[in-house]
């Protein structure tokens, strides 16, 4: 029989290919994108087309907008601030206009725009508001004192800050001289300008230690005379505490008296413990002193200075302070003695000597006996007599040049006149 080549029909099957036939037709008339559309060569190269996104309802909502202006004006504001700050720190740091170090005097109630402003004029600094913006920002504003102040070359803003906030204000030296009265100290203090105030009183004679200090311009002067009389206070009796055990002074207050009579007569350091030793020497053997610088402050008080000669008739002349009237020491000091004038009668050089006389060269001959004491006067007077020889001389080639010479004879050649009477 026959092979019969006829398929056999199936209804499922046909309606499935039918379906697909229809769908495929559909989605090309749709414009399927995963259907290749054939395009000219022209068109193939052109780019395509992206749609444009559309924005959500939420993205343009007005707060939103506000807070992106909000967020944006403030980087713009961090941008500038950076910046600023960045200049200012520049400014602050970079050397400044000073061509040497210069002293400027800040007044007292001065305000941060007054500071600013006077180191402005004075050429200290050249940015007004950096120098006020930095200290505020440093927080110092309140910590600027009035004062002295030195400022070095090309300071810069910051270092003129740490300059005002550390408070470190010039120091002005004021030196006394050992030896002064108290009344001669008083005039030097009025005398410097950089102090202040008055002085109510003159201090007790010996009660201030002659030293250099240092003070700040504007320190009143009863601050300095309180400084001086706690250092002789102070240095008094430290010396005072190493005396030495033999001394023939019962009080510290006789110990100045008598470094006061020292300090007078000597200002070499070589021989002050010498002159110290004659004068304890002196008190030991109940003699009188007969020192010449008690017979001028006898006369003249604290002034110091007689200006003149001491007369053979004050040398007789009865005062309390006259070593050559009275015995003992004077009722108390005649200058204010150093600390090494202290400590030489503190502790004087351990000698038998009981006599001194000027040696015509600025120091003295010390001596044990009279007899000795006298032949060192005669080689004193020998000494004068050449000199006035050589100043008669002068007189007769220069009479102008030579007059001051021949006026008046030193200090030393007048003691050199007088002889101490033996020991009792």
């Amino acid at each position: 029989m026959a092979e019969s080549t006829d398929q056999i029909f199936d209804p499922l099957a046909a309606r499935r290919t039918a379906s697909t036939s229809s769908a495929a037709s559909a989605s090309a008339r749709r414009g399927d994108p995963r259907r290749i559309t054939p395009r000219s060569p022209r068109a193939a190269l052109e780019p395509e087309r992206v749609p444009t996104p559309k924005w959500s309802k939420s993205a343009r909502h007005p707060l939103v907008i506000a807070g992106n202006a909000v967020f944006t004006v403030l980087i713009l504001v961090a941008i500038i601030i950076a910046g600023g700050f960045a200049l200012g720190k520049h400014r602050f740091e970079e050397p400044g206009p000073l061509a040497e170090d210069k002293v400027v005097n800040i007044p007292p109630r001065s305000g941060i725009r007054d500071i600013a402003d006077l180191l402005v004029k004075e050429g200290v600094i050249d940015h007004y508001l950096t120098f006020i913006a930095g200290s505020l920002l440093a927080k110092t504003h309140d910590e600027l004192r009035f004062g002295e102040y030195q400022f070095a070359k090309q300071a810069s803003l910051h270092d003129v800050l740490n300059t005002l906030v550390s408070n470190k204000v010039v120091q002005h030296q004021v030196t006394v001289a050992e030896g002064l009265t108290s009344e001669q100290i008083v005039q030097r203090l009025l005398e410097a300008d950089m102090l202040a105030g008055n002085i109510r009183e003159i201090p007790r004679e010996g009660s201030l230690l002659p030293e250099s200090y240092r003070f700040p311009r504007g320190t009143p002067r009863d601050q300095v005379i309180q400084r001086m009389q706690a250092a002789q206070k102070r240095i008094t009796q430290e010396v005072w505490d190493h005396r030495a055990p033999d001394l023939p002074l019962r009080t510290q207050e006789q110990l100045v008296t008598l470094a006061s009579i020292v300090e007078k007569e000597t200002g070499r350091a070589d021989e002050r413990s010498r002159v110290a030793a004659v004068f304890v020497n002196r008190l030991k053997a109940r003699m009188k002193l007969q020192s010449d610088p008690t017979i001028i402050y006898g006369l003249v008080g604290g002034k110091g200075t007689l200006g003149r000669p001491i007369l053979r008739s004050e040398i007789e002349q009865p005062t309390p302070y006259n070593t050559y009237v009275i015995e003992g020491l004077p009722p108390g000091p005649i200058a204010n003695p150093g600390r090494a004038a202290l400590e030489a009668v503190a502790n004087p050089a351990r000698t038998k000597e009981l006599y001194f006389v000027a040696d015509g060269t600025g120091g003295h001959s010390f001596s044990e006996s009279l007899d000795q004491h006298q032949r060192n006067v005669s080689r004193l007077r020998a000494l004068e007599q050449q000199q006035r020889d050589g100043a008669t001389a002068a007189v007769a080639t220069d009479p102008v040049a030579a007059a001051p010479a021949a006026a008046a004879p030193a200090p030393a050649a007048r003691r050199a006149t007088r002889q101490p009477p033996a020991p009792r």
